[in-house]
């Protein structure tokens, strides 16, 4: 079977937009929740988000008027982390009528499109406007905008599809593009995932009472995974995105290699045992960790580093516990454990994308971040307390997972080795 390599990254997350700023950021324990006054105006109780700062900007040098007028923030911030990640990559720029036919596309998204919808779509059929619209209205509320339209700027001749499983789907979107590649359909792919900071989306959280709200005067405190004293998780947005690629491919071209995809594993608990619509099963998160490592052809104690999904919910310490049986390692012998969404929040379709762009460049750089707010350490995590690094740390690290949970009661691991030489 062919093996995966990863050949370039591109990132635009709450603490930092670019891979540069963004890995800064993260050595840096770095947050970047923010207060909405327009929250506040709404009557939300959470008032606390992670959204990308100054993007106009970056919209400007990359975009021509025309395309700034046509795409709201799902389809920018996709098509931004997917230029600097072609650009990364050493892949030469679309010329002309060249079809990169060995290339594809999947920008996960999670809701999407929510805020065209709320803003535009809604009040002017409503008004009775629909045809004042504008031409550009489908490809902002379609799911596949995003990648329909990454694929257009990167000539992509592979399949250029959405995936949508919650706040799995960034993840699951890079293990699909590394199932395409294993199986031989394709060279390349693109993949991650992406999701406006919409109201819209927002307020469905807030409504379910699963968002803080006693962290509204103090945001960078707010977003405490594995804390006792967490209300919930901080809703975030932005995208993160890898360039797969064909080992043989990639140094056939003379491509700069990143790291590797050594096993990945997307599955369902079926909503039972536990598992539901809103809460993953322990029996599925187990088979899933377990496949992914049997893939990887790893032993457990050769995992340096869990990124886990650890929202900031109830679900924190379940989901150690989960990590606990699938590895079967006593607790002072286990992985490093980290949560990235302490410094960036739940950027649902886009969390998966942003935080495997964080493992590599942890992999890369040799560091592990700190995972902030949770001094107050949950009780039952207490026996991982040394395993736990609440500041960075400066370690080299060879194999990381990183694994995403979803509505549905969906799953996603994947399993990535730092990059040294062919072996």
């Amino acid at each position: 079977m062919r093996r995966v390599v990863i050949t370039g990254l591109g990132v635009i997350a709450p603490n930092g937009n670019g891979v540069e700023a963004f890995k800064n950021a993260l050595q840096k324990s770095q947050s970047g929740i923010r207060y909405f006054e327009k929250l506040k105006e709404l009557n939300f109780g959470c008032q606390i988000g992670g959204a990308p700062q100054n993007i106009d900007p970056l919209k400007a040098k990359f975009f021509n008027e025309e395309e700034l007028a046509t795409m709201n923030e799902t389809l920018s911030l996709a098509c931004l982390a997917g230029l600097e990640c072609w650009h990364s990559s050493g892949m030469p720029s679309p010329n002309g009528d060249i079809v990169f036919e060995d290339t594809g596309v999947t920008v996960g998204v999670g809701i999407g499109g929510m805020d065209t919808i709320g803003s535009t779509l809604i009040p002017m059929v409503n008004a009775g406007r629909a045809r004042r619209m504008g031409s550009s209205i489908v490809e902002n509320v379609m799911a596949s905008g995003a990648s329909a339209r990454l694929g257009g700027f990167l000539a992509a001749g592979g399949q250029v599809t959405t995936n949508s499983s919650a706040c799995t789907t960034g993840t699951e979107a890079i293990a699909d593009g590394y199932f395409k590649i294993k199986e031989g359909r394709l060279n390349r792919v693109v993949a991650g995932g992406v999701e406006g900071s919409s109201l819209y989306s927002w307020a469905g959280f807030d409504s379910m009472r699963v968002l803080p709200t006693g962290f509204n005067d103090k945001p960078e405190k707010g977003s405490r995974p594995m804390s006792a004293s967490s209300q919930g998780f901080v809703p975030g947005s932005g995208a993160g995105l890898l360039m797969l690629e064909d080992l043989e491919t990639a140094i056939a071209r003379n491509a700069t290699i990143f790291a590797e995809i050594i096993g990945a594993e997307i599955n369902s608990g079926g909503q039972r045992d536990g598992g539901s619509m809103t809460a993953p099963g322990s029996k599925g998160v187990i088979r899933c960790i377990q496949k992914a490592l049997e893939r990887a052809q790893i032993h457990p104690s050769e995992i340096d580093l869990i990124n886990g999904h650890l929202t900031g919910t109830f679900a924190d310490p379940y989901e150690i516990n989960n990590w606990q049986k699938a590895l079967s390692i006593a607790p002072a012998n286990f992985p490093y454990i980290q949560s990235t969404k302490s410094l960036i929040g739940h950027g649902l379709g886009a969390a998966g994308g942003m935080e495997c762009v964080a493992v590599v460049l942890q992999l890369v750089h040799g560091f592990i971040h700190g995972s902030i707010n949770c001094e107050d350490l949950h009780s039952d995590l207490l026996p991982y307390k040394d395993k736990i690094q609440m500041q960075t740390i400066y370690k080299d690290i060879k194999i990381a997972a990183k694994a995403s949970f979803g509505f549905g009661d969906v799953n996603g691991c994947i399993i990535f080795k730092k990059w040294e030489k062919r072996q």
